[in-house]
């Protein structure tokens, strides 16, 4: 290998000047699609978009995945996906289930592009190997994010810093996508100081970090500890030099505090289940539970203006920052079925921004 040591220095640097002009051209989309968010209300911003609800892990907190369910036919991931680029959509994440289950991934990953749209996916890493990394390269991913809930296994997940830590190495030297490291801390985490080990761990990899809240076994946010608190802060912390991010909200989440504000779920963020329907989110599953081929402008439009009855305890932190895009106009004229809003289910995860690195 040192031998040929002049080969390896020029293909590094081809891989850092790959990543660098993907990341240059991802914020220059980005930019274009905020600047056509703030001109119009009449497109969704964000789509998760569920291909395999199965999963290969069986975190006891997560309410989001089975172990039997087939993957969507691609052909029907394609009409779902060429409906959302024909509304104008800005983003689709990827997320399940476990994503990397899908055997068409790649290609509706390819779609998601040939549409316009960002291309995102949420996965637990448990399946990326060099090879995978560069076939979702080649397939045009933009961001990717994985969840690890502590440094050691434990009967609550096996998404650990000691069993992933290979794979963000991984990441770090094959992905050319941005890659977010999320850890979590409240109620059910043992160690809290495991949190702060994996935000470090993302920083030193030049990642960015979130970390988010577990609620209580009845679904209700706790206030963090006193100690909990000041690693929450430390993370939030992290990233400050760099870059601010929209976080105003989750400080009261942080404390156990309602929020007000304008839930523009239903309209400006949708999720697709793996039946196509259109939901408010992860934790509203059933409402408005539309086909998404027969969501029409004018019921995302309803939505829009509809007052959520979730809202105040709301811990979904992507549909917190896709609102607030809008929170400064439209004014929610209509009141949503309360009966519809029962508020999170228990053991949801939410996230709190807390950028670690900056690519």
């Amino acid at each position: 290998m040192w031998h040929n040591g002049k080969t390896y220095t020029v293909v590094n640097t081809g891989k850092k000047l790959r990543k660098k002009v993907a990341g240059v051209r991802r914020r220059m989309r980005e930019l274009g699609k905020l600047a056509k968010a703030l001109a119009s209300t009449r497109h969704p911003l964000l789509v998760h978009i569920i291909p395999i609800r199965r999963c290969n892990l069986a975190c006891t907190y997560c309410n989001e995945f089975d172990d039997f369910s087939k993957p969507v036919p691609v052909e029907e991931m394609f009409r779902r996906i060429d409906r959302l680029g024909a509304m104008g959509t800005a983003a689709v994440t990827i997320s399940g289930g476990e994503p990397l289950l899908h055997p068409e991934l790649d290609a509706i990953i390819g779609r998601i592009r040939k549409n316009g749209m960002l291309a995102g996916m949420i996965t637990n890493g448990y399946l990326l190997v060099a090879d995978r990394i560069e076939r979702l390269n080649r397939a045009g991913l933009e961001h990717l994010q994985i969840s690890i809930d502590n440094v050691q296994p434990d009967e609550v997940s096996k998404k650990s810093l000691k069993v992933l830590d290979a794979k963000l190495g991984l990441l770090a030297e094959h992905a050319e996508f941005h890659v977010n490291i999320n850890s979590v801390l409240g109620s059910g985490v043992k160690n809290p100081e495991d949190a702060l080990k994996v935000a470090h761990r993302a920083q030193e990899l030049g990642f960015t970090s979130t970390v988010g809240i577990l609620h209580d076994g009845n679904g209700q946010l706790q206030p963090l500890g006193a100690r909990e608190r000041e690693i929450f802060e430390e993370i939030m912390a992290l990233g400050k030099a760099s870059f601010t991010r929209v976080n105003g909200f989750q400080h009261n989440i942080a404390a156990g505090r309602e929020n007000n504000w304008r839930c523009r779920a239903g309209s400006r963020y949708l999720y697709i289940c793996e039946d196509g329907l259109v939901h408010y989110c992860s934790q509203q599953r059933g409402y408005p539970g539309i086909p998404l081929a027969e969501y029409t402008a004018e019921q995302r439009q309803r939505e829009f203006l509809t007052k959520k009855g979730c809202a105040p305890r709301c811990t979904v932190s992507c549909v917190h920052q896709i609102s607030f895009v809008d929170s400064w106009r439209a004014p929610q004229i209509f009141d949503g079925d309360s009966s519809a809003h029962s508020g999170a289910a228990p053991g949801t995860l939410v996230q709190l921004t807390g950028p670690a690195a900056r690519e």
